[in-house]
């Protein structure tokens, strides 16, 4: 087992990861920049190093930076938590060129799942079912008007080496496709360093499922059942929760069985999530393999009863899983809280909190590194605590949820917390019955 493990991220996560750690008696360092010297992660974390100014470009993204922290603190392992480098195959390189273990996938396995085109080929070719879409990436204008009435329109583009919603367009047809092409080539291009596009059929109001998935270097795999990501905004999940009131047990054994040929596929170690798109008539389709620990992985550890961090630093020491696959027991709903005003378009709202209290009480799990006095800085991602109850049934995980969020005060900045009072309370939400376009016509007024 590992000695020492620098923590390559920021607030929640970092601060979620260094507690673990503590539970297993593996010393921790955190890494911040200047405008996170007042982050709890650093305040907990048993050593930290200041690894440049506020800039991610300059600070959470500087590989050589990192490394040398690590370097200069004997770490032995580098947990990358979400965003930043996590899915990064030159960081995960770097690492071990240098005798450092990355705790997550190899730069392999990243590659070979964070090109999307690519990805899509390897689950085709592993019996997994995919969205009809272009053969590789999309050459030409002519070649996407070809493919797109091949495939028949709505499609969509997609950036190659997107995520976080960023690089795609839907085209209704083949007067908005020229449009959309140069848009998303622009969109890629500046935001990834690649302009690569490929095409889908675009699902019409589907839901949102992923599997989470854990595999070890000895080549087992299994799953953890799966969560619904379908309350969405422009791409971005605000709400998760587990077991999907859209899934069958049926539904669910195929998925499973689905996201495990996913990660035997591309011999997956770590823990991971397969998602997918789940049509009007409960066919699915492989949408993405996301290579790293999930925002809303907290739900299905409540659900099942399992550290899904502990799980990964085992990984990468290598011991091996049960190969079991875990189903759930009970329900669990998460809250995105962002710093962010959902009464104007949901625009970032950084600032100090001047006052702060924390929901609690039985099925209660808040998540955040937030505390009165922070100053949540306007850099980095706007999210500032993920709220987690969890309960026997889904209409008393709701309950516990409007609850939790009435106790919850965050003053001296706008938050989302309105938002989702007001989503708990809605009939159709309450319901179940809901796709990722839900959003587009619901109103805060």
């Amino acid at each position: 087992m590992f000695k020492k493990i620098l923590i390559a991220n920021r607030g929640e996560i970092a601060l979620r990861v260094i507690r673990t750690c503590k539970e297993m008696g593996i010393r921790t360092v955190a890494v911040y920049s200047t405008a996170d010297r007042d982050s709890l992660h650093v305040r907990f974390a048993d050593e930290a190093v200041c690894i440049g100014p506020p800039a991610s470009k300059d600070s959470y993204l500087k590989i050589p930076n990192i490394i040398a922290a690590a370097e200069i603190t004997n770490a032995d392992a580098i947990h990358p938590g979400y965003g930043f480098l996590s899915e990064n195959a030159t960081f995960s390189k770097v690492c071990k060129e240098n005798g450092i273990k990355f705790i997550g996938a190899s730069p392999e396995m990243i590659d070979a799942m964070g090109d999307k085109s690519m990805a899509k080929q390897t689950m085709k070719e592993a019996g997994v079912p995919t969205i009809p879409g272009s053969d590789g990436l999309i050459e030409n204008i002519e070649h996407a008007k070809k493919t797109a009435k091949k495939i028949v329109y709505p499609v969509i583009l997609k950036a190659t080496a997107g995520g976080g919603g960023k690089g795609m367009r839907v085209v209704n047809n083949e007067e908005e496709l020229e449009p959309a092409w140069e848009m998303v080539r622009r969109e890629a291009g500046a935001a990834f360093g690649n302009d690569g596009i490929y095409m889908e059929k675009f699902v019409v109001e589907p839901r949102h499922i992923e599997i989470q998935i854990a595999g070890d270097q000895y080549g087992k795999a299994c799953h953890l059942s799966e969560r619904d990501c379908s309350i969405q905004r422009r791409h971005q999940k605000l709400v998760e929760e587990t077991p999907s009131p859209y899934m069958t047990p049926e539904l669910r054994e195929k998925m499973g069985e689905a996201a495990i040929k996913a990660a035997l596929a591309v011999n997956y170690e770590g823990v991971g999530t397969v998602e997918f798109l789940v049509d009007k008539d409960r066919n699915f389709y492989f949408m993405e393999m996301n290579t790293r620990i999930q925002v809303e992985h907290t739900i299905t550890e409540e659900v099942i009863d399992y550290d899904l961090v502990k799980e990964q630093i085992k990984i990468a020491a290598g011991e091996p899983i049960s190969g079991k696959n875990y189903y759930p027991t009970m329900h669990a709903i998460q809250c995105r809280i962002n710093a962010e005003d959902p009464y104007k378009n949901f625009i970032p709202n950084p600032g100090k909190i001047s006052a702060y209290h924390s929901p609690g009480g039985h099925g209660v799990r808040l998540d955040t590194h937030a505390y009165a006095g922070y100053v949540i800085p306007p850099y980095y991602d706007s999210m500032i605590s993920k709220l987690i109850t969890v309960a026997q049934t889904r209409e008393e995980a709701i309950e516990k949820m409007q609850r939790a969020l009435d106790e919850y005060i965050i003053e001296g900045i706008k938050t989302t917390i309105p938002f989702h009072q007001k989503l708990m309370k809605d009939d159709q939400f309450r319901s179940g019955n809901f796709t990722t376009k839900f959003l587009e016509t619901w109103s805060m007024e």
